[in-house]
């Protein structure tokens, strides 16, 4: 049984403080913001939804991405216990229940499913932290989307209506679709799912790696798509019938494609699933966890291969241990939720619902519908050492206007390490050896003008960092 402390913080808010009590345990408040300017006036009685990060490696400064009924927040983070508000972008409709958000490169992409006169957003980050600019506002391409993500240069839309999905009763929306990222202000169709597989009613979100796709159904369960080169689906697996089914709303995979945590929403408190799918051809429902009875899980976020992030209403974030897949160890929490207690009944719309742990700081953003953006510092839950930088801090992008790959590191030690590059066909094209200098400001830029375009894998192997990073040369 772990141990429940009270702690109370002094929260600073976008205006004004205030204290409050919250429920943790590994888990350390840094910072938070909330527009208190505005109050809930939507259907369900919420402010906020789907949160994102964001991490600019030409400054090295990081951004949280936090949806607002009337429109989108974007707040830097570098000092997590001073966050400020750096751009607002008001949302094309207002008063909406649903935001979500990707990044690809420097671009935002920010899609609604609230009622139409609605559309896309797109945001340059680039201008950051002055302010961000919008390229395209509007319903030209679709008109609203519940949910997105992004793989590689593609974007997928789960449960999309618009002109570019078509036109007419039963042709203006797709279950899911894919668009491509060729011109990331200007987002063209590749594929509708509908096309290869209409009995695909709906997806209501998905996660997707190297163009295999785990379509999260709703009530039809989990089905596995390969995207494939000449632009049509094919089913690889599905799992439609398992113990406490409901409404199958997301999932998240761990590195090495081996487990996958999954999530339903619907009817309240069922509990999220361990799957095995090594092999997508018979997924199987390892074992299944739960914060306490009265908690619905919403959005799972997999860190590696050990620990999985989730955002339940009513409980906050929790953070479990599933290096044992079949025996999930909670590790430490953070209720967000300070109003309900964290074995409380209450349901609906309240408490958080997403979360970002993939920033190079380690701290984990997660998003309140009643009570906005939490920053948190959840070392002790995910066993990295206090003086350590998460995940050593390593970062790889192409760089067109130097024609080079940058690999950023951040390390709390001098260290040596090597980084080799590798092209598609595993042929090595670089590798030499760094010099790292403990601290934030260690960029290596490897010339790339002899490389053909594609993707690379750069390896940086060294006494604490070892990791692979995909690049892009275009």
């Amino acid at each position: 049984m772990l141990k429940k402390l009270l702690f109370i913080v002094f929260v600073i808010l976008f205006q004004g403080s205030w204290a409050q009590v919250y429920d943790f345990q590994n888990v350390n408040l840094l910072g938070r913001f909330d527009d208190t300017t505005f109050q809930a006036n939507n259907w369900v009685g919420s402010k906020y939804s789907g949160c994102w990060g964001w991490y600019n490696p030409v400054d090295q400064k990081e951004y949280a991405i936090i949806g607002g009924s009337n429109g989108t927040y974007i707040v830097e983070i570098t000092n997590p216990t001073n966050p400020e508000l750096r751009d607002y972008v008001p949302g094309i409709q207002v008063n909406c229940v649903w935001r979500e958000y990707k990044t690809y490169q420097n671009y935002l992409y920010i899609v609604s499913d609230d009622q139409e006169p609605n559309g896309m957003q797109i945001a340059d980050l680039s201008y950051l932290p002055d302010s961000v600019h919008v390229i395209h506002s509007g319903n030209s391409i679709i008109s609203r989307s519940h949910t997105i993500w992004v793989d590689g240069n593609k974007l997928y839309f789960g449960g999309v209506r618009g002109p570019a999905i078509g036109s007419g009763p039963g042709n203006n929306f797709a279950s899911m679709a894919v668009f491509s990222l060729t011109n990331p202000g200007s987002p063209s169709l590749l594929r509708k799912l509908n096309q290869d597989f209409p009995a695909i009613g709906y997806v209501h979100d998905m996660f997707v790696r190297n163009d295999t796709c785990y379509a999260s159904c709703g009530n039809d369960g989990l089905y596995v798509f390969k995207f494939n080169t000449n632009n049509t689906f094919t089913q690889l697996g599905s799992l439609t019938t398992y113990p406490f089914s409901g409404y199958n709303h997301s999932t998240s995979l761990t590195d090495n494609g081996q487990v996958m945590i999954m999530m339903d929403e619907v009817p309240n408190a069922l509990p999220a699933k361990v799957l095995n799918v090594s092999d997508v051809s018979n997924i199987l429902v390892t074992t299944t966890f739960n914060s306490s009875a009265g908690a619905t899980p919403h959005n799972p976020f997999v860190i590696g291969n050990n620990y999985v992030v989730c955002a339940n209403y009513q409980d906050g974030i929790q953070i479990y241990n599933i290096s044992n897949p079949a025996n999930p160890v909670r590790t430490g929490y953070f209720d967000t939720h300070f109003q309900t207690p964290i074995n409380g009944t209450s349901q609906g719309y309240l408490g958080c619902w997403g979360a970002y742990p993939w920033l190079p700081s380690g701290r984990i953003i997660a998003s309140d519908m009643q009570n906005g953006l939490y920053i948190l510092n959840a070392s002790a839950a995910l066993g990295i050492p206090q003086n350590q930088t998460f995940n050593s801090g390593i970062w790889a992008s192409f760089n067109l206007l130097n024609n080079s790959f940058d690999v950023y590191a951040s390390v709390h030690n001098p260290e040596s390490v090597i980084i080799s590059i590798t092209d598609a066909a595993g042929r090595r094209v670089y590798s030499a050896k760094h010099e790292l200098t403990g601290g934030n400001n260690n960029l290596i830029s490897i010339p790339a003008q002899s490389l053909t375009s594609g993707v690379y894998l750069i390896r940086a192997e060294g006494s604490v960092i070892n990791t692979v990073l995909k690049a892009v040369k275009r």
